[in-house]
Formats: structure tokens, sequence, C-alpha cells
């Protein structure tokens, strides 16, 4: 039931109707859809992707801090309450979001990320305690089924107000999307109430029940016992760096592709080209987390036959291509096109990084969570990099397609090391 409370952020607030009214509420062609920001000049999408690249940074900071507070201090429940209180009342802050409140909108938005991410540390924790092995599997996919199913609900009902705001409610335009966020925290919040009330109390790990400064040091030392073992490990360590490079595309892909659909992508309206609005992107998004589901199955499918290295060399070589494609594209018919090749990929390249990453960490390890830990922040600053370096290059240029040929070159790099790991040792010889 939580996958089934924050998934509704993860697809309005991250992917569809905020990036798309951000844009609309900033776009301005007198001055180059550039917007003000504390006094600071800077351009309208490479403002959002700065913020979530900051966002994404301080959890990456926090990340093993907090895995090790969740284990430490026996207080779980009380953690995941206060970030998602955290990210739900920032959600329901944005309803007061206009083109006149950059900073409140940019700063919310910040703290929903924060949020997000923090709440879901300890969320992942609680698995092991609230399932057997055996059961594990079957409850993470339960989880992934009711999100999606959550999310696209609400999101149908954000479509209400969105595209019948003065029909129905005698609103003004702006007035729907708000009400959107307004709903997402509601929702997050009113529905997190169940999986609060039933999740068990937390057990303190022993050995971890010391004081906040201690835990801090512990955590970054677990992450520096986890490096020094990653170097001795060829075929982990060239594997890790390829992730890295690739993950940075994927994931900006993921998080820019409305603010590029809303920007770049035109439609023809009565003989003349316009900018696609939110009844053109939001469907685009959703075939891209229905075919997601079915890219996941296919890639799980040919890893099987083909072994999980070539896979995901195909995946990041679709991924290039895709890249390619939308550097040319100009309509709403070749972007939903693109779409669909991002949803083959997308839930594939994913689900099947982090199998990949299972299979090649030591089997005899107790420390599963360090591992884990450092794949996530890992991944994080993946997206820091992504969405800076994508934000920047748009800002110094002017033009959002130049910032697509960084993300190919990223794609690139992690081709070549995979091909590199694929061939490495598991271990050093002694």
């Amino acid at each position: 039931m939580y996958d089934w409370a924050n998934s509704a952020y993860n697809l309005v607030i991250t992917s569809t109707i905020f990036p798309i009214y951000y844009v609309a509420i900033t776009r301005n062609i007198q001055t180059e859809d550039h917007v003000s920001f504390f006094g600071i000049n800077v351009l309208n999408s490479a403002l959002l992707n700065y913020a979530l690249a900051f966002a994404y940074l301080v959890i990456a900071f926090l990340s093993p801090i907090l895995s090790s507070m969740a284990d430490s201090k026996g207080n779980k429940k009380r953690y995941m309450q206060f970030f998602t209180i955290l990210g739900a009342m920032a959600c329901i802050g944005l309803y007061f979001f206009t083109k006149t409140k950059i900073e409140l909108g940019i700063c919310l938005s910040i703290l929903a990320a924060i949020g997000y991410c923090g709440s879901l540390v300890f969320y992942n924790a609680y698995l092991p305690e609230i399932a057997t092995k055996e059961e594990q599997d079957k409850l993470s996919a339960k989880g992934f089924a009711y999100g999606y199913i959550g999310c696209v609900l609400l999101q149908l009902i954000c479509l209400i107000f969105v595209f019948k705001y003065e029909d129905w409610f005698g609103q003004t335009e702006d007035w729907g999307p708000r009400v959107s966020f307004l709903l997402v925290g509601l929702w997050w919040l009113g529905w997190s109430l169940i999986p609060f009330k039933v999740l068990p109390n937390n057990t303190v790990v022993p050995s971890l029940n010391s004081k906040a400064k201690s835990v801090v040091r512990g955590s970054f030392s677990a992450l520096k016992k986890v490096w020094k073992q990653v170097q001795t490990m060829p075929k982990l360590k060239i594997y890790l760096a390829a992730f890295f490079f690739y993950s940075m595309g994927v994931q900006t892909v993921m998080l820019a592709a409305a603010l590029f659909g809303s920007k770049e992508v035109k439609k023809l309206v009565d003989g003349e080209w316009v900018n696609m609005g939110a009844q053109d992107l939001i469907p685009a998004i959703l075939i891209i987390q229905l075919v997601a589901i079915l890219g996941a199955m296919l890639m799980a499918r040919l890893s099987e036959k083909l072994g999980n290295f070539k896979v995901l060399m195909l995946n990041i070589f679709i991924w290039i291509i895709i890249c390619c494609l939308a550097y040319y594209t100009r309509t709403n018919y070749e972007f939903y096109g693109i779409a669909t090749l991002v949803g083959i990929v997308m839930g594939g390249i994913q689900s099947l990084s982090r199998s990949t990453y299972a299979k090649l960490i030591p089997q005899e390890t107790h420390d599963n969570t360090s591992y884990f830990s450092f794949y996530d922040v890992m991944e994080k600053l993946s997206i820091v990099l992504g969405m800076f370096s994508f934000g920047f290059i748009e800002q110094i240029t002017g033009n959002m397609r130049n910032a697509i040929l960084a993300l190919i070159s990223f794609f690139i790099i992690g081709f070549l090391l995979l091909i590199f790991a694929s061939k490495a040792k598991l271990q050093r010889s002694r």
C-alpha cells in the first residue's frame, strides 16, 4: 500500500503534469524562456534540471547515513513517516506555485524529491522484516503492481481537473495542474496511514546501536570498505563504471522526457506548428509506463538465453539509437514512436542492471546491505551528473538538442566498458 501511495508522486510530479506545467508557466518568447531565480537569470528547463540534480545529490549523501540509522536506532517507521510527511506536504504546497512564485515551486520540488527518495530507504529496509526469502520476490512484485495501478488511477483523476478546468469547474487553466499537485500530496499522505498502522515496530541491531556520530562515520566506513573490495574484483569494478555512465543517460532521459517534448516537439494544428501540450505529452508518458512492463519481461527472457551482459549491451545500443532519433525529432508522432522504444528498454535495463550487480557481488558476503547502499549511491550520483550536464549544456548553448549529444557519449562509454567487463575476470589473482 505504500507503493500505491507514493507512486503518484513519481508519475504526476516527476514525469508528467509538473514538468509540463512548469514549462508552460515559464515560457516566454521575448526572454527566450529565461526565468529569475533569487535574482539569477537562468533557462527555465535548465533550472529544473539543476534542482533535480541538487535533490539527488542530497539523497546520495543521506542514503548511507539513513540506511545505518534504520538499523541502529530501531525506529524506521518514525524516519519513514518524517520523509513521507516532508514529501507529501511539499506536493500540497505546490498548489500555490504560480508563474510569480518560481522560487517557491523549485524549492518545494526539491523537498518533494528528498521526501520521496528518503522514505524509500526505510521502506525498502522493511522487506526482509515482513517477508521470508521465499516471499520477498512475490511481495516486491505485488508492490510494483499496486504502485502502477495506484499512480495511473490518480493520474486519470488529475486529468479531469487538467482538461475540464473551465467546462466543469469554471476555473483558469493553471488551476487544474495545481489541484493535481494537491491531490498527489493528499493521496500520498492518506494511503500511507495504512502501512504506518500495520508495519511492525523496529528491531534495533545491537552492533549498530551507537551514537549518531558513530552511525554517520560507520555508514561511510562501510562504503569505503566496499570500494576497497571492489578494487580486487575487475569484473565488478568495470561493470560499475559502465553502469555509472549508461545510468547517467537512462535516468536523464526518463527525468527530462516531458521537458524535451514540451519545448522541442511540435504538432500541426490548423496548418500551424505549435508546442505540444499536456493532452499530447501525458499519453506519451503513459505509453512508456505500459510498454516498460512488457519490456522488462522481454529482457528477462532474453537474458536467460543470451546472458546478462549481451542483453545489457543490446539495451544500450537501442538507447544510442533512441538518442540519435531524438536529436532529429520534430513532430508529436515521431515523439510517440520514440516513447514506445524508450518503454521497451527502460524497464529492462533497470531490472537487469540490478540483477547483474547482485550476481557479481561475492556470494559469500554477509554485507549485502553495504553493497547495495554503494550501488544506490552510485546511481544517485549518476543522476546528479546526468541532469546537471544536461541542464548546463542547454544553458550555455541555448538548445536542448545539444545536450542529447552528451547523453549519446555517456551511452557509448558505458557500452565500451561493458565489453571490457564481460571479458574481465571475477577476481584478481593473489
